[in-house]
């Protein structure tokens, strides 16, 4: 009896239970399957600079990560860390014990909540948001509580009552991400102030994903959480070479924070990669002292990419969210007759040649999400315009 009990028992963690393939890998897959562009999963068609790329063959060929790098990461990286916050943002974070390098910044994440998160806290995580956010809470054990961001004059708004009103006794930390995939929105400054006002107020623990941190197309730029009054002694801010510097499979993410923020992710990062990316580390810390004209020119480009997008989806009879940063643009699939994002997505292959990602799945109310589509921009200019070709089938 006791056998078929155990028989019977699913194999999958209940926690995991409610997570399947990702959509990424899902929708790749049928982008490969019929040979249409892939405008879904959010990594560029060309490499990062040249100069970084040597950087790694360098390193490789001088025998420096090739074996285990140091678990904090190696001091040649750190230390570029930290000179990037306190040149950027005027940050000082100590290399030895302030900074940690992790397997990408998702491996940074699930560190963090595996190592904060006690069974039955809450975390309280803007909506939609990256999937990985509530795969991670659920392996620590933790309630994550959705706060939506929602559609406002053409942009998704985050409500500052409704995030205040998330907060309860059980809170332990806010997830927060910005600039925001998939919506493209930026957080100002005045919302920045009101959620650390918030955390000082409740005693909160605050992550921050800000991968996105290059990527700031309009307006004066990125503003860390962790710059603001009563903030750096509270967040853990998370950072990661692959979107800025065009490398995502290399893998090599980042977190700083107050020595014992990051001994508790260490602790917990230690046990699930121990350490990754050798040689690549020693090549992203000179990626991070690049002067200033390739940061320029990275922003440039992408909001060249995205006006085009931008456009051509508008031409296409979509409603589209004109993004602030990052590179998705979020449309919505209602102007067109649809509103299953779905359906639609897995639809669009055939119909015109094109994969996207229903924004549907980076929800907990599936439904506030339905009939919403990400396309992704960080591709070549003649790819986009093929795409934008192909999309207006839809319209015609």
């Amino acid at each position: 009896m006791t056998a078929m009990n155990r028989s019977d028992r699913p194999l999958l963690n209940r926690r995991l239970a409610e997570f399947g393939t990702t959509i990424f890998a899902e929708m790749s897959a049928l982008a490969a399957s019929t040979g249409a562009i892939n405008l879904g999963q959010g990594f560029p068609d060309t490499d990062g600079p040249e100069e970084v790329r040597e950087a790694a063959v360098r390193a490789l060929r001088d025998g420096r990560g090739n074996q285990y790098p140091p678990g904090p990461g190696v001091p040649e990286l750190r230390e570029a860390v930290a000179a990037h916050q306190l040149a950027r943002y005027g940050l000082s974070y100590d290399p030895g014990t302030e900074v940690l390098v992790t397997a990408g910044a998702t491996e940074a994440i699930a560190a963090a909540l595996l190592a904060l998160v006690e069974p039955g806290d809450e975390v309280v995580a803007l909506e939609p948001y990256y999937d990985s956010y509530a795969a991670s809470i659920a392996m620590a054990g933790g309630t994550r509580v959705p706060v939506t961001l929602r559609p406002r004059d053409g942009a998704f708004r985050l409500d500052l009552d409704e995030l205040r009103d998330a907060v309860t006794d059980r809170t332990r930390l806010l997830l927060l991400n910005t600039p925001h995939n998939p919506t493209g929105t930026v957080l100002t400054r005045e919302e920045l102030a009101a959620v650390a006002e918030l955390a000082v107020e409740r005693d909160l623990l605050v992550v921050t994903d800000e991968v996105y941190e290059h990527l700031v197309l309009d307006g004066p730029g990125h503003v860390p959480l962790a710059g603001l009054p009563g903030m750096r002694e509270r967040t853990l801010t998370i950072s990661s070479a692959g979107k800025t510097f065009s490398f995502t499979g290399w893998k090599v993410g980042w977190v700083t924070g107050t020595p014992a923020l990051v001994t508790a992710v260490r602790s917990a990062k230690q046990y699930l990669t121990f350490v990754a990316s050798g040689p690549f580390q020693y090549a992203v810390a000179e990626a991070l002292a690049l002067p200033d004209a390739y940061f320029t020119d990275l922003r440039e480009d992408l909001r060249t990419k995205r006006d085009l997008l931008v456009t051509g989806l508008t031409e296409a009879g979509f409603g589209v969210f004109r993004p602030m940063g990052t590179y998705f643009v979020t449309t919505d699939i209602r102007p067109l007759g649809e509103s299953d994002g779905f359906a639609f997505c897995r639809a669009l292959p055939e119909r015109a040649g094109v994969v996207a990602i229903p924004n549907a799945v980076f929800y907990d109310h599936r439904e506030a999400g339905a009939p919403f589509v990400r396309f992704a921009f960080c591709k070549r200019t003649e790819i986009l315009e093929e795409a934008v070709t192909r999309l207006k089938r839809l319209s015609s």
